[in-house]
């Protein structure tokens, strides 16, 4: 990046930093929703609920259905990833 261009664009740099952030805390919230461990829980949750008589057998397959569907859905390894730190644009 060039020094003029570099000045020019120097009032959005909070703009840009702010769209990093939000990117980086919506990634962070897709690998957590996908974490195999987490769906686990969850559906440990829902066989306590319905034990318990919080939930009945129908809503527990359904919310057992998307959370496998959401299992299914997650990226291969399922780990966490570090996330990119912001660079300058190539």
């Amino acid at each position: 990046m060039g020094l003029f261009t570099g000045l020019i664009l120097l009032p959005l740099a909070p703009v840009r930093g702010v769209a990093w952030l939000g990117e980086q805390v919506l990634e962070q919230a897709t690998r957590e929703a996908a974490d195999p461990a987490e769906i686990a829980d969850q559906l440990e949750q829902l066989d306590e609920a319905e034990s318990a008589g919080e939930i009945t057998a129908d809503e527990r397959a359904e919310a057992e259905d998307r959370l496998v569907a959401e299992l299914i859905q997650a990226p291969p390894g399922g780990g966490w990833h570090p996330p990119e730190p912001p660079g300058r644009p190539a």
